[in-house]
């Protein structure tokens, strides 16, 4: 179905379906637990590391809920419909605060503050949106081997931080306790169960019912703690230019850098939401309204304290795991969203599902998601040539990313860019490489195989 045409089907397997309220809200409030630690934990590291009181730590985090869901309703009902030109993809994705730019924050902080983070910030997101305006002459050189190497790098990327979040997570007293290894094997059996012995909604919404089980055992387990629902206040309204806004020439480079090569893995996760959801590529306009949506939501996040948004890769493979691809439901998830963002108890009741119930939970859909990347993968021929360059790119990317030091006596903005994510090695490597090495297809390979074995035999 085209956008703009009849919206009267009630089936969430549909893109305009608009099912019923009952079945639809479990459906979009899982996809709200699979982001929310995800959104609210690049905005906590930065609080730590610049030392902002607890308000202003409040504020932060309340910036990056209030941005998540002014992006992810950017992206569900773009601004501009099916012009050539508009602001969202028109895709079941949801958005959020990206860990990718967590590094290069970090940096830019401990040398600018704060105020040069949304300075570079807002210029990195009119760089997305150059790239999106470009994105259809260039979209030649996004073949589904190199979307797929990106959205399959992403997926195994994202591995260690369901292991992390299943035994505890990084930093937590009980980290890697038998209780939490408990919760999180409780939790992903249960969606396992769920996604392929049950029907209906129960099926559909298999990662709620992992986490509502996962949940329950941790609350007997006594690892639950509710003093922060408490502590929290009822409303907090979003304060623009609270944290000011200032320009460095060199943190601005490093973060127009990875805005670009962001925007590269917005294609990926763009591809694997059609894929995974829909079962076709998507269009110039979907993907370049994407990278638009991203780059107007980032822009409108520096100035309210909202940290650089990307598409959510776990809540992609929600979708390719249960193919609900109703942008109703992910209505009601970004309005959940938008809504924590204005009450802050509404996040903190969020918060208070253990690490270990989320990893459990999260654990198989980003194996989807790696599956999705195989899938697009092998839509091209698994020559020798291509077989090469996938591989390639996947080892350079993974391997430097998870070996620590590898760069280190590079320039500092090498190792920020370069080591911040195993996705942009990947990318950077395998866009390259599918430009520069001469495309042949297995018979032509054959071919030249067989030249070689019969000048050998008449030499």
């Amino acid at each position: 179905m085209m956008e703009g045409k009849s919206t009267r089907s009630n089936s969430v397997f549909d893109l305009y379906g608009r099912p019923p309220i009952t079945r639809a809200a479990p459906l979009g409030i899982q996809h709200v637990l699979a982001m929310l630690v995800g959104n609210i934990t690049p905005a906590i590291i930065l609080a730590g590391a610049v030392g902002l009181s607890t308000g202003e730590s409040t504020l932060l985090i309340q910036a990056a809920m209030f941005i998540a869901g002014i992006a992810t309703l950017l992206q569900l009902y773009p601004v501009g419909g099916r012009s050539n030109f508009r602001i969202g993809s028109g895709l079941p994705v949801i958005m959020g605060v990206s860990f990718a730019y967590v590094p290069t924050v970090l940096s830019i902080a401990n040398n600018y503050g704060i105020a040069g983070v949304l300075g570079a910030q807002l210029v990195g997101g009119i760089v997305a949106i150059i790239v999106g305006i470009f994105i259809k002459p260039l979209r030649k050189f996004f073949p589904p081997i190199v979307s797929g190497t990106v959205v399959l790098t992403i997926g195994l990327s994202l591995y260690p931080i369901a292991i992390n979040y299943m035994a505890g997570g990084v930093g937590a007293a009980n980290y890697g306790s038998l209780k939490n290894w408990a919760v999180a094997i409780v939790t992903l059996v249960v969606v396992l169960i769920c996604n392929n012995f049950t029907k209906g909604i129960t099926k559909l919404a298999s990662v709620l019912m992992g986490i509502i089980a996962g949940y329950i055992l941790a609350l007997a387990l006594g690892m639950i703690s509710f003093s922060g629902v408490g502590d929290a206040g009822w409303i907090a309204i979003p304060r623009p230019l609270h944290f000011g806004i200032k320009f460095y020439p060199t943190a601005i480079i490093t973060m127009s850098i990875m805005y670009i090569v962001n925007s590269i893995q917005a294609v990926g996760d763009l591809s694997a939401t059609t894929a995974g959801g829909l079962d076709r590529e998507p269009t110039d306009s979907e993907l370049s309204g994407g990278i638009i949506g991203n780059g107007t939501a980032s822009i409108l996040g520096s100035l309210f304290g909202g940290l650089p948004t990307a598409t959510y890769s776990q809540n992609v493979g929600i979708v390719a795991m249960n193919k609900v691809v109703s942008k109703f439901v992910l209505l009601l998830a970004a309005g959940t969203i938008l809504l924590a963002g204005f009450i802050p108890k509404i996040g903190a009741i969020m918060t208070t599902i253990p690490q270990s119930v989320l990893g459990g939970a999260t654990i198989s859909v980003f194996a989807m998601i790696t599956m999705t990347g195989i899938k697009l993968i092998t839509q091209d021929e698994m020559s020798t040539r291509n077989v090469s360059i996938v591989g390639l790119a996947i080892a350079l990317g993974m391997g430097i990313t998870t070996v620590p030091g590898a760069l280190e006596q590079f320039p500092e903005w090498v190792t920020e860019i370069f080591t911040s994510s195993p996705v942009i090695i990947a990318a950077i490597v395998v866009f390259f490489l599918n430009i520069i090495v001469p495309k042949k297809t297995i018979d032509e390979e054959k071919k030249e195989r067989q030249e070689i074995a019969d000048k050998e035999k008449i030499g």
